[in-house]
């Protein structure tokens, strides 16, 4: 990589996350009836990562990993700060590439949900301009006093504000207002987009799709429920599994759920998919109207993703089926990434995220900013630049590791590695997953019990040790859980 961001000049930053998102519901992808035409366009013109991952399946974690590129157990977050248990969160002591932008003379931006930190927000986070999602609650209250408050049953239902009220796209004119600003084309100063620039950042996170889905006409009823099809893992039984899978199906009082009920969930989940992305439509659009397409980085990734009625189950919670572990993650800088490449090798839509847009910026590659490379040596993730030209480095990751460990319904630790064939699922109190993803892809047969694949699944545990070592993971610091993982010292 040459210096300033791979030409010479840092490019401007424009990162998008959406709250909930499946990796499948990207139009890209073809797996799905759902319609996303301008992601579709970021990956055309971009690079559309085909196994990109989270690192830990709940919000709060998942946001304070992908701004502090650290896994959220090394600094005590556990779980969602406002799920009822106490937890940790990601502390002012460690440095996030938010502020290291900013040191490094970024305008920075930030709109949307936060989940960062209940004490402090974006703006002790290196973020100089601050619209929270919460504004625009206050906003709605004063122009549709009416319409609130913003309530749904989880199966969602349609919202009758005109869609220019409604929440993703109010956010998404925030975004754009905050863009013309820093361009300085909104009129307060002197035009600097062809003079020597300072680059931006604006991160968008989206509350949406997150349930209950709420979308506005025309994506309330853009998908009918009786047209929507059944996931492959429908039928799943849960032998062999472990109970508190079936036990999440009580707790949301859903164990009765046929296909009609999840044909309306995803109906209103598909509609609020659509719309997001249309909200996404109208922030591109403000790059192209003021000329900044070309020197401007946009990325577009999810927290996590969402069961959906896949195996029956509704959220997130104390499961690692690629539902909700597998994350879109697009990305396009034009002239610099290649256009219209799938990348296959596995990535974190997280931990990644500091490497690369320090990278991107010139921090990590700068040798007089020694303290910035040294922190770069404690990130759990890597730089996507060597990847940006479709090739893979040879010492590139050939698994992925993901973590949970409770939340509003009791704690639950798991431990999750993925390869391209095999997932295994270390459930700390119950029985283990094993899944045979060649033969198996809706994870429904656990395979865990299969004397022949013995060879493969003590493969899995010393890798998975190795990693959760390596990154600070407590829970294999002891002997007993050492033990456990390590030599399957449990019943099974």
């Amino acid at each position: 990589m040459t210096p300033g961001g791979m030409n010479g000049s840092m490019p401007n930053l424009l990162m998008i996350v959406a709250d909930q998102f499946r990796h499948d519901c990207l139009g890209a992808n073809n797996s799905l009836p759902v319609r996303t035409p301008n992601l579709d366009r970021l990956a055309a013109e971009g690079m559309r990562f085909e196994h990109a991952y989270t690192t830990l399946p709940a919000c709060c974690p998942a946001r304070q990993a992908m701004l502090s590129g650290r896994r959220p157990e090394s600094f005590g977050s556990l779980w969602n700060y406002n799920g009822g248990l106490p937890t940790g969160w990601l502390p002012l002591t460690i440095p996030t590439w938010s502020v290291q932008l900013k040191t490094r003379g970024y305008l920075t931006g930030f709109v949307g949900k936060w989940q960062v930190n209940p004490e402090y927000g974006p703006e002790n986070f290196g973020f100089d301009d601050v619209v929270l999602d919460k504004t625009y609650v206050k906003h709605r209250e004063e122009r549709y006093p009416e319409k609130m408050p913003l309530r749904a049953g989880w199966l969602g239902s349609p919202d009758d504000v005109r869609l220019e009220e409604a929440r993703t796209h109010w956010m998404a004119d925030q975004a754009g207002d905050m863009i013309r600003r820093f361009a300085g084309l909104d009129g307060s100063g002197p035009a600097r987009l062809h003079e020597k620039r300072q680059p931006w950042l604006v991160r968008l996170d989206f509350p949406e799709p997150h349930l209950p889905c709420t979308p506005a006409a025309p994506f309330a009823g853009m998908y009918p429920p009786d047209e929507i099809s059944p996931w492959g893992s429908f039928d799943e039984t849960f032998e062999e599994k472990p109970y508190i899978q079936h036990q999440q199906l009580l707790s949301w009082g859903i164990e009765n759920y046929s296909w009609k009920e999840w044909s309306v969930y995803l109906s209103n989940y598909f509609g609020m998919v659509s719309q997001v992305d249309d909200a996404i439509g109208k922030v591109l659009d403000v790059l192209k109207q003021t000329g900044q397409e070309e020197d401007t980085l946009v990325l577009f990734t999810s927290d996590h993703g969402d069961m959906a009625g896949g195996h029956r189950m509704m959220d997130k919670h104390y499961i690692m089926y690629d539902d909700v572990v597998r994350v879109p993650f697009v990305l396009r800088w034009p002239g610099k990434v290649a256009a219209g490449v799938r990348c296959g090798p596995f990535i974190y839509g997280g931990l990644d995220m500091a490497p690369t847009l320090l990278d991107l910026a010139d921090i990590l590659s700068d040798a007089q900013d020694a303290a910035h490379r040294k922190e770069a040596d404690r990130y759990h993730g890597r730089s996507l630049v060597p990847l940006f030209s479709g090739s893979m480095p040879g010492d590139w990751r050939k698994e992925v590791v993901c973590t949970y460990n409770g939340q509003q319904f009791g704690l639950y630790t798991q431990r999750m590695i993925r390869t391209s064939r095999w997932k295994y699922v270390w459930n700390t109190t119950d029985i283990d997953e094993l899944y045979d993803l060649d033969n198996d892809p809706h994870e429904l047969k656990n395979r865990i019990r299969s004397p022949e694949l013995a060879p493969v699944l003590k493969d899995l545990r010393i890798r998975l040790y190795d990693i959760l070592i390596q990154d600070g993971d407590g829970l294999v610091r002891t002997e007993w859980m050492r033990r456990q993982l390590l030599e399957g010292e449990k019943l099974s």
